[in-house]
């Protein structure tokens, strides 16, 4: 094929795909030109209804303590995931693997507001770690409903060294659907590494041993 003959082939793709979207954008003008003003009202009040139900989203998640990066106590756990549809808890050691993690935790607890963040002290935490299985640290559990879906233990997820990016670490969560993310990673299937544990079940079962 010649040079000539291959870039009349590329304009012609060119013209189809721009053909293809001009159709597409006049069908839209077509459906709102058909609309008439009583359409175009009860759109304006659906749209300031989702308007005023995400913001009072907004506010209760902020109330909750979403969007920062807390620190609680071990007892403070079940009330935190069952008041909150989405968390990712970082259960820590003073090391410096988690010491990366915390630096990463922090920036998307403020771009996720949707979810919570929190760090829990695992050496002061026996109950906990215990019923969730937590060994190696840095380890993330991700929770969702009340439930333990899923967990990112150490960095071997993230490419197996302490330089990997936000943006890594973002994709990963989203894997799990535990944060909402744009990103192709919100369309990758969801894959636990453990066995989804409920956190209903594990606070009924000897909570005298939080304390």
């Amino acid at each position: 094929m010649d040079e000539s003959h291959a870039k009349q082939i590329l304009e012609q793709q060119v013209l189809t795909v721009a053909r293809a979207v001009e159709d597409k954008i006049d069908d839209e003008i077509a459906a709102l030109d058909r609309l008439d003003l009583d359409d175009l009202e009860g759109l304006r009040e659906r749209r300031l209804q989702q308007l005023k139900k995400m913001a009072e989203k907004r506010s209760r998640w902020l109330t909750l303590g979403h969007g920062e990066y807390t620190e609680i106590p071990e007892k403070e756990f079940f009330a935190a995931v069952k008041a909150s549809d989405r968390v990712v808890c970082h259960f820590y050691r003073e090391n410096w693997p988690c010491k990366v993690m915390d630096k990463h935790l922090s920036i998307l607890a403020k771009q996720h507001i949707e979810t919570r963040f929190l760090k829990i002290h695992a050496e002061k935490s026996p109950f906990l770690t215990e019923k969730l299985r937590i060994i190696v640290l840095p380890t993330l559990a991700l929770v969702k409903n009340a439930k333990v879906e899923d967990y990112v233990v150490g960095f071997d997820e993230l490419g197996g060294t302490d330089d990997f990016s936000t943006e890594e670490l973002e994709e990963r969560l989203a894997k799990s659907q535990v944060i909402s993310f744009e990103g192709e990673a919100s369309s990758y299937p969801t894959k636990s590494s453990k066995t989804k544990r409920s956190v209903r079940q594990s606070e009924t079962a000897d909570s005298s041993d939080s304390d």
